[in-house]
């Protein structure tokens, strides 16, 4: 039930847009302290400790990294989202209660999609409230995102001094996560040294154009690797307004891996999940690209009928959770193999 509040919680913050005040996090000339990456509290998943990126559907062990020859550094979305009471432009990392909420819904139901791939490695940063998107305050609104963004890059570098050792790595995020992921892989491995080291960038939930990067190119198919993946969910026939479309944006079919229009079945999708993550659903949600958004049409599930909605953004990895877990293993073996023979 927490992705449908966070669906409605999306709604009402596009209503209070332009009624609700919030203040900075630190005073105007107050300086910005760094997040300490080396304390295992300040990342929502860690391959040195339990977490809910970890857990398997359905089972009751937790996945072993310890072997996997990949990394996973994973930017999770907008959880930041009540409007009750006063806040600050973003949250501080001792939110407990917020950082409760993260673990129990992104890292549980997206990050841990790719634990079979590699070591899943997820920041806590200082997200900027969903307001921000939504509000007329564009200047605060936008000193939110680059703090956001400040945490996210720190916790990358951190990474990357520290657990990477030359290793490969897969970018996957959502929502918000891909606004700040796209930035960082332009930034360190866009036309950069470390582009070698990219499987695939996951970048979910975002509009993100086809030629957003100099030398990254889009995947074509279930196997590329060195390129990125994206796509929006929504129900079958619905085109949003104030929504980005077209064809300059990057839509990846999640059953067929390819981004042309072609409509692929349920009985390709190897299982979604709903607001049970103990329950994986096979032939769960169908796919077909159109003019800048992924198509599919609404999913049975118990209660489904109460889930009315045209906008299935919470359920972008939701509806394809095994098809993405499988294309992440396959293709780290395909990037191995490749290497290999160079």
């Amino acid at each position: 039930m927490k992705n449908l509040n966070v669906f409605l919680t999306i709604i009402l913050a596009i209503f209070l847009s332009g009624c609700k005040s919030f203040k900075p996090l630190y005073e105007e000339n107050q300086p910005i302290p760094s997040t300490d990456y080396s304390n295992h509290n300040n990342w929502a998943a860690h391959p040195d400790k339990i977490d809910n990126a970890d857990k398997i559907p359905s089972q009751t062990e937790l996945s072993d990294q310890s072997n996997l020859p990949a990394d996973i550094f994973f930017v999770h979305p907008t959880i930041y989202i009540k409007f009750r009471g006063n806040h600050s432009w973003n949250p501080s990392l001792e939110n407990e209660e917020l950082n409760n909420d993260v673990d129990e819904s992104t890292i549980l139901f997206q990050a841990s999609a790719f634990n079979q791939a590699g070591r899943v490695f997820a920041p806590r940063y200082r997200q900027a409230h969903i307001h921000g998107y939504f509000t007329k305050d564009t200047l605060n609104a936008k000193k939110a995102f680059e703090l956001a963004y400040k945490d996210v890059k720190e916790a990358f570098e951190y990474y990357l001094d520290h657990y990477n050792n030359g290793r490969p790595i897969i970018i996957a995020s959502h929502s918000q996560g891909t606004t700040h992921a796209g930035p960082l892989i332009r930034e360190f491995f866009d036309g950069k040294p470390l582009q070698n080291q990219l499987v695939a960038a996951y970048l979910l939930g975002m509009p993100v154009k086809k030629d957003y990067f100099n030398s990254i190119p889009p995947c074509q198919d279930s196997t590329d690797t060195g390129c990125f993946i994206s796509w929006r969910t929504f129900k079958n026939g619905y085109v949003p307004k104030n929504v980005a479309i077209g064809d300059s944006i990057l839509v990846t079919n999640p059953l067929s891996w390819k981004t042309d229009n072609e409509f692929v079945p349920k009985t390709e999708n190897l299982g979604g999940l709903t607001y049970d993550f103990e329950r994986v659903f096979p032939n769960f949600a169908d796919a077909q690209v159109y003019q800048g958004i992924l198509w599919t049409h609404k999913p049975k599930f118990p209660l489904s009928f109460l889930y009315q909605r045209k906008n299935y953004h919470v359920a972008d990895v939701n509806f394809y959770y095994m098809n993405i877990q499988k294309n992440a293993v396959l293709r780290v073996k395909e990037f191995l193999r490749r290497n290999e023979n160079e």
